[in-house]
């Protein structure tokens, strides 16, 4: 039990004490010029590839970011300004959708964690849900 406590203080010290600017540059700088590949399901289906192009991430206010951003999957091909709420996780960013209205695509839910190039998540729509995951790779300079 003792060593519950002291991990959940150190833990606790280490949020306490983060640097929320220096991350926040780091998240928009290294989301900007971007493109998200990898795969998503539908609960017991089969993975589908999508992409998601983030031209720039931008924070407006609070936990508010803007990320312009180009989303392709199956048979879709929009690109819209998304304003978003990124939360997070100690040193880790999970950008939040709760019923966000897509335009062209419908309205949404997900929690996507962004870390070391890399992202892994879960989602809802209308009709379908299910988990997604893949690499953030680095397209504009």
């Amino acid at each position: 039990m003792r060593l519950l406590a002291a991990a959940f203080c150190l833990v606790s010290l280490s949020c306490a004490k983060r640097d929320v600017p220096a991350l926040e540059k780091q998240f928009a700088e290294s989301m900007s010029g971007v493109t998200l590949v990898g795969r998503f399901s539908g609960h017991g289906k089969d993975l589908k590839e999508d992409r998601y192009e983030i031209e720039s991430v931008s924070k407006i206010q609070g936990n508010l970011w803007l990320f312009k951003a180009r989303i392709l999957y199956e048979k879709h091909d929009v690109t819209v300004p998304l304003p978003l709420v990124v939360e997070w996780a100690g040193d880790t960013p999970v950008i939040t959708l709760t019923d966000v209205s897509v335009p062209g695509l419908g309205t949404f839910t997900a929690r996507i964690l962004i870390y070391r190039g890399e992202y892994a998540g879960t989602w809802r729509g209308k009709t379908a849900g299910g988990q997604m995951f893949g690499r953030v790779i680095k397209t504009l300079k």
